[in-house]
């Protein structure tokens, strides 16, 4: 049943006498506690939190003091007390709450100061069970919550960073606070306590297996704000869900200015699509525009692999992402640095290199320090007017695939891994998605488009643009593989593969015409197999 509000107005400032500190990341608090005592404030403190502070040498009291009950089972049961909740959501102008907290003895509380047990570290880390359910804070949220709604005369604050504003404020008027400040410092605890309890529900699902729960929440931390979107209309900020996967929101920037929205966008497709190459089978490089590959390439170098990519169309390469599946060295940062380029991303960086890309300070480089495993579960979101769309990540690998040969032909042992190559990348380009792969190359790749038909003439008219910008008798296209990362529905699409010069097909198969599809593929001696997955990517 709802409370009728009794429309009680909230005063301006309030004068903070009594502070409740009790922290999991005791970062600044002794520095806090001392600021506070030394302007009267009584500190109250549980745990950890209280031998800390009094280790400092100041005047502190034990929670279980005002409660008048021991803190038992561990720690479990501490702050849960109508002595604690009663001082944090009492209204204090309200002569029945003033009357109640006089009958039992309870005193107001008007600063509380708690940042929670660290779930998501311990989930991070791949605690066990029972340790991870250890972690679930049950007080610290309850404290928080009942501080943030009784904001008109409790200060909320979840988050050290937010402890010198805290001082400026008490300092500047007379130990007070603003009723602006705390509204602020309530919105951002709600928003603390709700990424939290995400986080917690997520990891339920993931460990008891439960695809769709009930409630899907997705939380996250805010990394920065950015200057705009997808466009200068459009405000935006990039979050981190904590989610201990490599890429782009666990990176270090070594250099350049701040990544923009698009950057990261491009930046996160590029690491993901060069991490389906594993470094102990050679270097790969992945150069992408617009969330698109616009060139990926294997070599028995990294210089040697970045050429290759960038053969592929080094026209729309101009200003993209490029990334790199191993340590990013000299000669391949001296190649680089001749194109103009957004963005870096690599494992790891050489100190010559960094001193070769320093020559372009504005080129942003990243390094990661690992990347992130194709065959690892995860989710994926994506907002729609009204909704989110939530799936499992695509961790589906051609290599793990049984591959099925439909034609009359079986495909040679360079037409295969041409096949997979292709396919491999195919997962990573949007649909409708047709590319073309010889020799552990791209030769073409179109992406995006309505009809499959047009993707392969696309790839193919992008293919011969590069034999001629490269001064090739014929495009790479003749001999190749070409991959589709959905079936083929008509031939059409495959006869423009065969006139392009493709010689072996990987496609999903399904189609109710893959008859027809297969009757031309072997009218022409074109092998094909099935691998009866889709890797649609929208």
């Amino acid at each position: 049943m709802a409370v009728v509000s009794k429309k009680i107005p909230a005063p301006d400032k309030v004068k903070v006498k009594t502070a409740l500190l009790s922290v999991s990341d005791k970062t600044g608090i002794v520095e806090l506690a001392r600021a506070l005592s030394e302007k009267g404030v009584r500190l109250l403190s549980t745990g950890g939190t209280h031998k800390t502070i009094a280790a400092a040498g100041l005047a502190v009291t034990d929670v279980s003091e005002v409660t008048e009950f021991p803190e038992i089972m561990d720690g479990r049961v501490k702050t849960l007390h109508p002595k604690v909740h009663g001082g944090l959501l009492a209204i204090r102008d309200d002569a029945e709450h003033q009357a109640a907290m006089k009958e039992h003895g309870i005193e107001g509380i008007d600063l509380v100061v708690i940042n929670l047990y660290p779930f998501e570290d311990v989930r991070k880390a791949g605690g066990d069970y029972p340790t991870t359910v250890e972690n679930i804070d049950i007080g610290g949220p309850a404290m928080i919550r009942a501080s943030a709604k009784n904001h008109a005369y409790v200060t909320i604050l979840t988050d050290p960073t937010d402890y010198p504003e805290l001082l400026e404020q008490l300092s500047a008027d007379a130990g007070q606070t603003a009723y602006a400040f705390r509204q602020r410092m309530a919105a951002k605890a709600f928003a603390r306590t709700a990424a939290y309890d995400a986080m917690i529900s997520n990891w339920f699902a993931e460990a008891l297996d439960i695809a769709t729960p009930r409630h899907r929440v997705i939380g996250g931390v805010l990394r920065e704000e950015m200057r705009y979107g997808e466009n200068p209309h459009q405000k935006a900020a990039f979050y981190v869900t904590g989610e201990n996967r490599p890429g782009v929101s666990t990176a270090t920037l070594i250099q350049g200015k701040q990544l923009s929205y698009n950057n990261i966008n491009d930046t996160d497709a590029a690491y993901e699509l060069v991490a389906e190459f594993l470094p102990e089978k050679g270097p790969a490089c992945a150069i992408i525009k617009h969330a698109n590959p616009c060139g990926v390439a294997t070599g028995p170098t990294l210089v040697e692999a970045y050429k290759r990519a960038l053969a592929c169309d080094s026209v729309s390469a101009f200003g993209g992402i490029i990334a790199l599946n191993s340590l990013l060295d000299a000669e391949t940062a001296e190649e680089i640095v001749k194109l103009f380029t957004e963005v870096i991303i690599a494992p790891e960086v050489s100190e010559e290199a960094k001193a070769i890309i320093a020559r372009k300070p504005n080129l942003r480089l990243l390094s990661v320090g690992a990347l992130p495993d194709p065959r690892a579960t995860g989710l994926t979101a994506k907002t729609v007017s009204g909704g989110l769309l939530v799936q499992n990540r695509d961790n589906a690998l051609v290599e793990d695939m049984e591959l099925k040969v439909v034609t009359k032909r079986a495909p040679t042992a360079q037409e295969l891994e041409d096949m997979k190559f292709a396919f491999r990348v195919a997962k990573h380009v949007k649909s409708n998605a047709v590319v073309y792969a010889k020799d552990g190359q791209t030769a073409g790749i179109g992406a995006g488009q309505m009809s499959r038909v047009d993707s392969a003439r696309i790839a193919a008219i992008k293919a011969e643009e590069a034999a001629r910008a490269m001064g090739l008798a014929e495009p790479l296209t003749r001999g190749s593989a070409v991959a589709s990362e959905a079936f083929l529905p008509f031939a059409d699409g495959l006869l423009s593969a065969i006139a392009a010069g493709a010689t072996a097909v990987i496609q999903p198969g399904g189609s109710m015409r893959d008859q027809e599809v297969i009757d031309a593929a072997d009218e022409h001696g074109v092998a094909m197999v099935f691998t009866g997955v889709r890797h649609f990517r929208h």
